[in-house]
């Protein structure tokens, strides 16, 4: 996004360092929407999000619907130009997402509505094939709202417990997840890091197919039957070698494990032994 590509001889970037981006040669609609990545314990700027129904709703900047940055947005949306969409992940890290159509301008709410469409929707004209399009705009939306939320939630809680594996300490991130301790679509299984465990590929999996459990207290324990169990290296030292052993946590206490949700995570770990 720093490069942008070359048009004609000039450089184009992709984003600015405002949320609605217009590079000096376009001469009236932006080329780029951002939503600015998450910070933990800090409240976004604009509480830009994507509803279950698959709308992206995206605040103003400031409070004048006449700003001249909504005015290129609101062409766009009149002239159903496709603009570019960039989801923060973590800062510097963000979800491209292409093409995106506004299609509402709410006034009285300081936003706009925008939808993603598929790219094979689109007609050279860059105009929008409108058969059923509302649909599909919506079902696609919705694929990138299930695609975006487990990367931000992942880049939290790795950043919360300094990108290492709970129960190793393997620091490779590529190999660490975010695991939840109360699962998804639990009542409180929601996509905050004091529901998050990171943990490597290994320990990840032993987690959710509850062959190791966190107890409330943050020691590890694993299941008695796989305790006994004789196999090669990766079972000795990689999983019954964590038994008793205590779990690395962030610095920040507030956002380390909940120790209820882990109580009755660690319940359902003894039932399963």
């Amino acid at each position: 996004m720093r490069r942008g590509f070359d048009f004609e001889g000039s450089p184009v970037h992709l984003r600015g360092q405002q949320g609605i981006f217009k590079p000096a040669i376009l001469p009236e609609i932006p080329l780029s929407l951002r939503t600015a990545p998450p910070v933990e314990g800090r409240s976004a700027p604009y509480p830009d999000r994507i509803e279950h129904a698959g709308v992206i709703h995206y605040c103003y900047r400031g409070t004048d619907p006449d700003h001249r940055d909504h005015v290129g947005v609101r062409k766009a949306m009149e002239r159903h130009v496709p603009l570019l969409y960039l989801f923060g992940i973590e800062e510097g890290r963000y979800s491209a997402e292409w093409p995106v159509y506004v299609v509402h301008d709410d006034r009285e709410r300081l936003e706009f509505l925008v939808q993603v469409e598929p790219r094979s929707a689109i007609h050279r004209s860059g105009v929008v094939a409108e058969a059923g399009a509302d649909a599909v705009r919506s079902n696609v939306t919705a694929s990138v709202q299930k695609r975006v939320h487990p990367h931000q939630f992942r880049a939290r809680v790795l950043r919360a417990c300094s990108r290492r594996c709970a129960v190793c300490r393997l620091r490779h991130e590529e190999r660490l997840d975010a695991a939840r301790v109360l699962r998804d679509g639990h009542p409180r299984g929601d996509p905050v890091v004091p529901n998050g465990l990171s943990l490597c590929k290994l320990h990840h999996g032993a987690f959710d197919s509850n062959l190791l459990g966190v107890r409330p207290d943050l020691v590890v324990e694993v299941r008695a039957d796989v305790l006994r169990e004789e196999d090669g290296p990766v079972l000795i030292h990689g999983i019954q070698e964590a038994h008793g052993k205590a779990i690395v946590v962030p610095r920040n206490e507030p956002l380390r494990p909940d120790r209820e949700r882990l109580a009755e995570r660690f319940e359902e770990f003894r039932k399963a032994g």
